[in-house]
């Protein structure tokens, strides 16, 4: 699986750096990409494919999250998960949701996930990325009366 992830904050991205290569020496099959800034994340959506973008809705060069999400919808057809401690971040999602975007239904709390737990557990980190995958379709049949 191929992640962008978009954070702003330095300390995050670290441990997520780290997280990445602890999953490389351990074989998991993720190839995690950090951007830091909106614009970083655009010139990388144009020369690479990613399977999931994770953003944060506030970053430097975008304060409006709203606007993150559909810039970042407009730039392929890769889904996104917001992990964000923007407080609006529920309605953000919402508002994208019902606009036909590509996005996980829930948004993470970034402050609560456990980035020492994706670096001792390579496994959890890639287990995190599939849970804001879409869930797959029902297609079992309807038995008839």
């Amino acid at each position: 699986m191929k992640v962008l992830w978009i954070e702003d904050h330095e300390p995050v991205r670290d441990m997520l750096a780290v997280a990445a290569d602890k999953a490389a020496r351990a074989r998991v099959q993720v190839d995690l990409v950090l951007a830091h800034t909106l614009m970083e994340a655009e010139r990388r959506l144009r020369l690479e494919r990613f399977d999931l973008v994770i953003t944060e809705l506030t970053l430097p060069d975008s304060y409006d999250g709203d606007m993150t999400i559909a810039r970042l919808a407009n730039m392929g057809s890769h889904r996104i998960a917001v992990a964000s401690i923007n407080p609006d971040r529920d309605s953000i999602v919402g508002t994208a949701l019902r606009c036909g975007c590509n996005i996980a239904k829930t948004p993470v709390f970034k402050a609560s996930l456990p980035y020492n737990r994706f670096i001792q557990r390579p496994e959890a980190m890639l287990d995190f990325f599939f849970e804001q995958m879409p869930a797959p379709e029902q297609t079992g049949r309807i038995a008839a009366a």
